[in-house]
């Protein structure tokens, strides 16, 4: 099945999805505001302009009898063309006449309720079921992931192998954005911190400070509206012991994630390990992650996180300790988990029969 035959059927899917979540509410109109789920519905399409924002510059209204993009002149032909697959009608709007989408909505639910990821006062929210069903990713949607996981961990080796102890963090983070650019990838999120601030700030957005004898690169890069999360660092002397410790840390975490439990059972089994590594107060310093997917983070897990996992879903942790952290993004699969930001060209250290990163090491001449 070609790449756009497997585009549409996943559309079909999910629109058969959302319609039977319409009929179950007895409501008109399910109406898809933010980038994520624009995303999802059109199977990677994306909504984005302004990469800051949670709404983009498209929505998508399903009923019962129609799924259309609701837009303005602005976007709409460049939509068409590049971005929303067959099987979508369009409502386009002047852009100085927003009113007129509000009157196309009511006129489509038709007298009855409208659902929405983000409601107005007269609209009501989608039931947590179909959230549920939204992390749990189909298998066109893994492949994409596969290979953004793939080329996003290869921009980051590729960005810190090219760094410099004189680089300030800004160049840093420059040289992961541009990686990331060049593959097509939008950098969502690039954090970046040299040798002073690492152990200060565990959200580092980058400085003008040079990053000195080592850093550490972040990033969540996203395309086709999913997210490949990881962390690096790089070195020009020795790597600290402690990251074997965190290793141990990250690795009782991801043992407890399995099909069945809640998310909350791997947030104690972090919490478990940090006091066995005599790091009680580490947990509170940072959140841990969670399941990832059309979000950065859908849900961070909590003491008190009752999300089932679920085969198909995708998680980032990030244990971590003061000037340390570890993050990969990996999916949930019929054997375990599997790392889709591996990247066999890194340096990698098997713990616990998972290989886990090491600090690039690198030389300054």
């Amino acid at each position: 099945m070609s790449g756009l035959d497997w585009r549409a059927a996943e559309v079909a899917d999910k629109l058969a999805l959302l319609r039977a979540v319409l009929q179950q509410a007895n409501a008109g109109a399910l109406r898809l505001r933010g980038m994520d789920w624009f995303a999802w519905v059109t199977a990677g399409g994306s909504s984005a302009v302004l990469h800051a924002a949670e709404t983009g510059v498209a929505e998508v209204l399903v009923t019962p009898e129609d799924a259309c993009v609701l837009t303005d002149e602005i976007e709409a032909d460049r939509l068409r063309a590049e971005e929303v697959p067959p099987g979508f009608t369009f409502h386009i709007e002047p852009w100085a006449e927003p009113e007129l989408r509000a009157r196309f909505v009511l006129n489509a639910a038709a007298g009855r309720a409208v659902l929405s990821d983000r409601p107005t006062a007269d609209e009501f929210p989608l039931p947590p079921a179909l959230r549920q069903r939204r992390m749990v990713l189909r298998e066109s949607e893994q492949s994409r992931y596969r290979q953004l996981g793939r080329e996003a961990a290869e921009a980051m080796s590729e960005a810190l192998r090219e760094a410099r102890p004189e680089w300030t963090e800004y160049q840093l983070a420059g040289a992961g954005a541009a990686a990331l650019w060049r593959r097509g990838i939008h950098p969502a999120l690039v954090l970046a911190a040299g040798e002073r601030r690492l152990p200060l700030y565990r959200h580092a957005t980058p400085s003008h400070e040079p990053i000195g004898q080592r850093a550490m690169l972040v990033f969540c890069a996203r395309r086709h509206g999913l997210y490949a999360n990881l962390t690096r660092f790089v070195t020009f002397g020795a790597a600290p012991e402690e990251q074997r410790a965190l290793m141990d840390v990250e690795a009782t975490g991801l043992a407890a994630v399995k099909p069945g439990k809640s998310l909350s059972a791997v947030y104690h089994a972090l919490a478990q390990a940090y006091r066995h590594a005599d790091r009680d107060g580490a947990i509170r310093e940072h959140h841990q992650g969670g399941i990832t997917g059309y979000l950065a983070r859908e849900i961070v897990a909590t003491a008190s996180t009752a999300a089932q996992l679920e085969q198909g879903m995708a998680f980032a942790f990030n244990p971590s300790f003061a000037g340390l952290k570890i993050e990969d993004t990996f999916l949930l699969g019929p054997q375990g988990l599997e790392n889709l930001t591996f990247d066999p060209g890194w340096p990698a250290v098997d713990v616990h029969g998972r290989k886990r990163p090491l600090w690039l090491e690198a030389r300054t001449s």
